[in-house]
C-alpha cells in the first residue's frame, strides 16, 4: 500500500457518526422559496416626461424598505443577502409558520405589457423550466393590459405543471403612497409560498382566478379583473379561503415541460351587424391557420347572407380552423338557435364557455403541436385542456348525500343545509384518505374521490395521502393517486416531500415512479446530505444508498469531515456497497 492510499485509508477511517441519522426534512421553520419573474408592467413603473415607463434594478431594492414585504431582521441574522443574493428578500413570519423566502429575477428588457408577444411568453416559460427544481412556486409580475393573453398562454404552456405559478401586477405603481401594488404582490406570495396549487393562476384585489378563465374588464378599478364562468380558486379575506374542488389537475404521470413557438398565425374576427363577405374575405387572405369567431350570444351569426356562410365553409375545408366563441362576458356557446347551429354545419368547432384569451391561446397551441392531423386538432380544441371550458358531466354523479356514513354524520350534527355537507365532507376527506392510502384500500379512495373529495389535501400533520402511500410502498396507491391529479410537491409540516418519505422507507419502486411524474427533492431537504450518506456507507446499508440515488441525488457528496461514502464504505469494508460505488463510477 503506498503511503498515499495509507493516508486516504486513515482519514476514512477517522469518520465517526454524528450521532442518529439526520431528519434532513426538518428544519426550526419551514423556509419556503418562490421565484418572482419581473416582465414589467405598471407594479414597477416610474413617471418619465412620456408617462409611465418601467424601471430596471429598481424594485427588489424598493421593497427591501417595505416591512411587510421583507423582514430586515431576519435577513440579517441569517445573512441571507450572502446566502442567496441581493436580489432576495424574505417575507415576516406567517401564520402558518414559514418563512417566505423570495428572489427577484428580472427579464430585459421590462415592457408595458402592450409590447407583450409570444415571444416574451417564451421567455417566461424558459426561466419557469430553468428554475422549476430550485423554488416551490413562482410569481410573474406583468402588466394588466394583456395579462389575461399571457396566463392563458402560459397555463397551455406550461405542460404537466405541478407547481403553483401566479401572475399579478397592479392599476397604480407600487412606488406610490396609494396603491394596490403591495397588496397584490403580497397576496401572491403567500398564495405561491404556501398552498400548492398546480396551475396557472392570476391574482389580483384579493382573488386568486384560474389564469384562463380571466378578461379584463376594468381599466379604472382595483377590481380589474373577472372570471365569468368560473368562481375564484380562492378568496383572501380574512383568511385564505382555497376551493379545492375547484383546483385543474393534470391527472398524468409525465413531468413538467414547456411547450414554446406557439402559432402565430391566428386571429380574432369580430362579428357585428352588417359584417360584410368582402370584410371577412380580406381577413382570411392572409396567412391564417386559425380563428376565433366572436359571435353573438350563445354562439350566433347571421344566416341570411350565403356568401358569407360559403367562405367560412370554403376556409375549413381548406383546414382553418375557426372556434366559435360568445362576445357575452357570461355564458356558453350552444347550438339551440338555427343561427348557431349553421355555423356548426359549415365545419365550426363550438369553444363552449371559453373567453376570447383562452381560445386564441388554446388554438395557437394546437396548431403548434406537430404530428397532428386537422380532424385530431379538431377534436383536441374540443377537448378541455386546462380547466379553459366547462364541460357538463355525462350521466348522475354520486353526491355527498349518497354516502351512508358521511349521511349519518351530518343526521347526527343536525346538518341539513349543502354547504355544511361539504364542509363535513372537507374535515373528514384528509384523514379518511390518509388511511386508506396506508391500508391500500383503493376502492375506498374512489368513493372519496366521487364523493368530490380533495385526495391532495393534508391531515392535521401536513401529511397527504400521497405521502402515506409513498412511506408504506402503496405502488398501486401511489399510481391512482399521481393519475388523479395528487402533487407530488406537497410538503409535510416537517418540510418533507412524498420523495423524501419514500427515500427514507427505501421503497425504490415508488421513488422511480415520482421521479417519472417529475418529483425532485427540494434544496432544503439536501442540507446535509452528504453526511447522510456516509452514515448509510458506514453502515453498509446498500438500500438506503440505492433509494437516494434513484431519488436523483449525487452520491459523491462529502459529510460533515470531508470524506465521501465511497471512502467511508471503502474503509468500513462493506464489499457490496464498494461494489456499487464501483459500478457507479464505470
Amino acid at each position: 500500500m503506498t503511503e498515499e492510499e495509507k493516508g486516504e485509508l486513515g482519514r476514512a477511517l477517522s469518520y465517526t457518526e454524528p450521532g442518529p441519522a439526520l431528519d434532513i426534512g426538518c428544519r426550526p421553520m419551514a423556509e419556503v422559496w418562490v421565484l418572482v419573474i419581473n416582465t414589467g408592467g405598471t407594479i414597477g413603473m416610474v413617471p418619465q416626461s412620456e408617462g409611465l415607463v418601467p424601471e430596471a434594478n429598481k424594485l427588489a431594492e424598493a421593497l427591501k424598505k417595505m416591512t411587510i414585504l421583507h423582514d430586515a431582521t431576519y435577513a440579517k441574522e441569517t445573512q441571507l443577502y450572502n446566502r442567496l443574493g441581493v436580489d432576495t428578500l424574505v417575507l415576516p413570519s406567517s401564520n402558518q409558520d414559514k418563512r417566505i423566502i423570495y428572489t427577484i429575477l428580472e427579464l430585459s428588457p421590462l415592457l408595458d405589457s402592450s409590447n407583450m408577444t409570444p415571444s416574451e411568453w417564451d421567455k417566461i416559460a424558459r426561466c419557469l423550466e430553468a428554475n422549476y427544481e430550485k423554488y416551490d412556486g413562482f410569481v410573474i409580475l406583468h402588466g394588466t393590459d394583456t395579462m389575461a393573453y399571457t396566463s392563458s398562454a402560459l397555463s397551455f404552456m406550461c405542460e404537466n405543471l405541478g407547481k403553483t405559478v401566479i401572475l399579478t401586477g397592479s392599476q397604480i405603481p407600487i412606488y406610490e403612497l396609494r396603491n394596490d401594488g403591495r397588496a397584490n404582490l403580497l397576496g401572491a406570495l403567500l398564495i405561491a409560498g404556501q398552498f400548492v396549487i398546480p396551475e396557472v393562476c392570476l391574482y389580483f384585489d384579493n382573488k386568486l382566478y384560474r389564469g384562463n378563465r380571466v378578461t379584463k374588464m376594468d381599466a379604472g378599478s382595483f377590481s380589474a379583473f373577472s372570471s365569468p364562468n368560473l368562481p375564484p380558486l380562492a378568496n383572501a379575506e380574512v383568511d385564505i379561503i382555497i376551493n379545492w374542488e375547484t383546483i385543474w389537475r393534470a391527472n398524468t404521470m409525465k413531468k413538467f415541460e414547456i411547450h414554446m413557438n406557439m402559432n402565430s398565425n391566428v386571429g380574432l374576427l369580430r362579428v357585428f351587424p352588417g359584417i360584410t363577405a368582402r370584410a371577412v374575405r380580406a381577413f382570411l387572405q392572409s396567412s391564417m391557420e386559425g380563428i376565433v369567431l366572436e359571435t353573438y350570444g350563445s354562439g350566433n351569426a347571421p344566416n341570411n347572407c350565403p356568401e358569407l356562410l360559403d367562405l367560412l365553409r370554403k376556409a375549413t375545408d381548406s383546414n382553418v380552423v375557426i372556434l366559435n366563441c360568445t362576445q357575452c362576458l357570461r355564458g356558453s356557446v350552444s347550438s339551440v338557435y338555427a343561427t348557431g347551429k349553421t355555423l356548426m354545419d359549415v365545419g365550426i368547432i363550438p369553444g363552449g364557455d371559453m373567453t376570447p384569451e383562452a381560445a386564441l391561446a388554446k388554438l395557437s397551441y394546437v396548431l403548434s403541436k406537430p404530428g397532428l392531423t386537422f380532424d385530431k386538432k379538431k377534436k383536441m380544441l374540443s377537448k378541455n385542456l386546462r380547466g379553459e371550458m366547462t364541460v357538463v358531466p355525462i350521466g348522475t354523479q354520486i353526491t355527498l348525500k349518497d354516502c351512508k356514513f358521511i349521511q349519518e354524520i351530518a343526521k347526527y350534527l343536525l346538518i341539513s343545509c349543502k354547504e355544511e355537507l361539504a364542509a363535513v365532507r372537507d374535515a373528514l376527506t384528509p384523514s379518511l384518505a390518509c388511511v386508506a392510502a396506508k391500508n391500500g384500500d383503493l376502492t375506498a379512495l374512489k368513493v372519496l374521490q366521487d364523493l368530490g373529495g380533495n385526495l391532495s389535501s393534508g391531515d392535521y400533520d401536513g401529511r397527504t395521502p400521497l405521502h402515506v402511500a409513498s412511506c408504506e410502498g402503496n405502488l398501486k396507491i401511489v399510481r391512482h393517486l399521481l393519475k388523479s391529479g395528487a402533487t407530488v410537491y406537497a410538503k409535510d409540516r416537517s418540510g418533507a416531500t412524498p420523495l423524501m418519505n419514500a427515500v427514507m422507507f427505501r421503497n425504490h419502486k415508488v421513488i422511480e415512479l415520482l421521479r417519472k411524474t417529475g418529483a425532485h427533492l427540494s434544496s432544503q431537504e439536501l442540507v446535509n446530505v452528504g453526511t447522510e450518506l456516509c452514515s448509510l456507507a458506514f453502515h453498509g446499508d446498500l438500500d438506503g444508498l440505492l433509494a437516494w440515488h434513484l431519488a436523483g441525488v449525487d452520491l459523491n457528496q462529502t459529510g460533515y469531515d470531508g470524506n465521501t461514502p465511497a471512502n467511508v464504505a471503502k474503509a468500513a469494508g462493506h464489499a457490496k456497497v464498494i461494489e456499487f460505488f464501483n459500478k457507479l463510477a464505470s
